[in-house]
Order: structure tokens, then sequence, then C-alpha cells
């Protein structure tokens, strides 16, 4: 862990209140909107003014922030609340401010209120350091864009709440990471009457529906399983520190794999013919790989005809992990839960023929000039539909 994710951990530990999200081309301002200064949605009001703004009057509000715990600004929080406009926007970090540049569009912002008037931010940019910070609060991305509950208090729905309940009464240990999302989609299923034909129809929001399930199971299953080890005084540092970091692990091998298996059960139930982990050149192994391995290395089967997609909730830094994972095939798709990404980063994939797979209603947090460019995760299984319909059926039998 680097120290600067700890440090915004133990931020926002203490803190009195918290928010997080994906910083975006339109807060750098990179998009022509005119709109540069941090975006908060209304949702978050009161980490800004303790409550939501009336509407008819802008509203403004100076505080002091603490970046990175190093440098500080004094800011403004403004809200627009005139004519047609009803937004929160935090701006005024003064001349040279770095983090509105657009090399760090896609970074995590992270922002806490210690006192009325003083308050810590910071701003995550790795992969690693995102995903370690989502994991430590057991968030998912889209779970993004708005205040921390720090007690994890998820709000369910009462059916939701005893299904939950009722499949981790059977639950002794944690399961495997695919069993995990196989009894998460089952719950959701189950509830919402959820049909392979509702799954072929609207991919994207399924994924998230089927995600946000599982990490309220995961939550729930993991206070079971060590309420009476933390209940209980440590006998020292070290016990509790191999403690802390085995409960940080679990969730990010959970999180890491989460995308994988629910995608696979969304490719299963559109009868797409696929393979997992399939090896390649070199060992190499590549997230899916459509149709097979056998037609993969098979030189007859036509190279056009095969698809590989690399599954990584974050992508700023891993998305460079595809490019040489099957040399047969020159464009490389890559599914992601990232909110957008800066424009060099966007272009550098271009360059290298790497498609961004991104969830519908994701596309419109990356650069106006990309999105049509961007596959949402439907258009991507039309497209291997359209392969696979012509393919011989003596290939896709193949596994």
């Amino acid at each position: 862990m680097s120290e600067i994710v700890d440090a915004a951990i133990q931020v926002i530990k203490s803190s009195k209140i918290s928010f997080c999200r994906f910083i975006t081309g339109n807060d750098a301002g990179t998009t022509g909107s005119h709109q540069a200064g941090f975006y908060i949605p209304k949702c978050a009001a009161t980490l800004l003014f303790g409550k939501e703004c009336p509407r008819g009057n802008n509203q403004e509000k100076w505080v002091k922030i603490k970046w990175q715990n190093d440098i500080e600004t004094d800011s403004r929080f403004i809200y627009y609340g005139q004519g047609t406009r009803n937004e929160y926007r935090i701006t005024r970090f003064g001349r040279g401010f770095e983090f509105l540049m657009d090399k760090y569009v896609g970074s995590l912002l992270v922002i806490a209120e210690q006192e009325d008037d003083y308050y810590q931010a910071f701003v995550l940019e790795s992969d690693d350091d995102i995903e370690t910070f989502l994991s430590y609060f057991n968030l998912s991305t889209e779970q993004t864009n708005q205040l921390i509950n720090v007690a994890q208090l998820h709000s369910e729905d009462e059916r939701m709440q005893q299904a939950i309940a009722a499949a981790i009464d059977n639950l002794q240990v944690f399961p495997q990471t695919e069993e995990m999302a196989k009894i998460a989609q089952g719950i959701f299923n189950k509830i919402y009457k959820i049909t392979d034909a509702h799954v072929c129809e609207s991919p994207d929001s399924i994924l998230f529906d089927w995600r946000n399930v599982e990490s309220n199971l995961f939550f729930a299953l993991e206070d079971k399983l060590y309420r009476d080890v933390y209940s209980k005084p440590f006998a020292n540092c070290n016990d509790l520190m191999d403690f802390a970091n085995s409960v940080l692990n679990r969730r990010k091998s959970r999180a890491g794999k989460s995308l994988e298996h629910h995608l696979s059960a969304i490719f299963t139930a559109n009868s797409l013919v696929f393979e997992e982990q399939a090896i390649t050149e070199n060992n190499k192994k590549p997230d899916f790989l459509f149709p097979n391995s056998e037609c993969y290395h098979n030189f007859e089967f036509p190279a056009d005809d095969l698809t590989i997609l690399g599954a990584k909730t974050t992508c700023k830094d891993r998305w460079r992990q595809v490019i040489n994972e099957a040399d047969r095939v020159e464009m490389k798709y890559l599914c992601t839960l990232q909110p957008g990404i800066s424009r060099a980063q966007l272009k550098e994939m271009e360059d290298y023929q790497v498609k961004l797979v991104v969830p519908y209603s994701l596309i419109n947090s990356y650069p106006e000039e990309y999105r049509d460019k961007i596959s949402d995760l439907k258009t991507f299984i039309s497209i291997v539909k359209e392969k696979q319909a012509h393919i011989p059926q003596h290939f896709l039998l193949q596994q």
C-alpha cells in the first residue's frame, strides 16, 4: 500500500463526512465546457454546505484544502442555482494546480471534511492505489460519485436483505470468487425474476446490478465470519497487521475477479462460444478468447474471426497488459469500469489498437471525440455474435 493511499484511508476514517469520484474531462476543462473545477453531485451537497442549497440563488463558501498531505489551497465551494443551472463545484485552486490537468482524468478524487472550513483531499492515480482504496471501503467503481459510508451500511430493500442473510447463513467460510459471483447473480435474478432474455437485452445494467449485490453479499459475509475476531483485542501489532492485510487482500482478490466472472455469465447467457484464460503464445493468457484456443492455434481458422477481450476494473496503467496477449489478433478489446481516462491515454490505446468496451452509462464520462470509438457491452456482444454466426460449427465445438 502506497503512502498516499494509506494517508487517504486514515483521513477518511477520521473525517466528519467524505466523498470520492473519478476525475473527468469536464472537471479539467478539457471538454470545452468552460466549467473547470471539480463537479460534486447533489447527493453530496452536505459535504460542501451541510445541506442541499435551495434553487434560485448562487451560494459560495471559502475553505482551505490540503492536498496529498502537502500543498494547501484556498478554494471555493460554489452552488450555481440561478436560471436553469443546478450544480455544485469546487473551484479556485491557484495558479499551476496540477490535478486539473488532462493526465489526471480517470484518477480518483477523495475529499474529506476535517473541520468546518478545513478539508483534506487526495488524487489517487495508479490502478493499484485506486483499487486498494475502493477495496478497503468495499466499494466498486460504480459506487463512487457519492458520499462514502465508512460504516458500509448499504441500504437494500427488505427482500434483498433477507436473501443476502439467508445466503450467508449457509456459508461458514469464504467461497471461491467464482462461487461468490454466482450466489450474487442467483439472489438478484430470483428477486427481480431475471432470465437469460433479460441478460441479453440489458447486459450493461445487469453487470452493475450483479456486482452491487455481490459487494453487499461479500461485506455481510465478512462481518459474520470476522465478528468474533475483531471483537477481541489482538495480542500484538503484528497480529493486528496480519489480520488487516489478510482482509484487504481478500477484498482486492474478490473485486479483481468479479468483473471476469460476471462477464462470463453474460457471455454464456448470450450463447457466445468463448474460453477463459486460454493459452496463446509464450504462455500468455488473455481473460477471454472467442471462440477458443483450438481455433486460435489452428492456422486454417481465419484470424479475423478471433476476438480477444481483457477485463480490467480500472485501466489507467494496466491496459498495456493486453497488447501482447495474442499475436494473431491485431485489435484487442478491453472491458473496463473506469469512468473516463485522459485523451493522451486514449490516443495511445488507439495507436496500439486497443478498443475499449465500457458499460453504456459510463461512455459519456469519456472525451466526446472518443465516444463513438468505444463499444458498450451490448454492442461488443453483437460484434462477436456476428463473427460466430458464419463460423462452421465444427470449429465452435472444438474445446
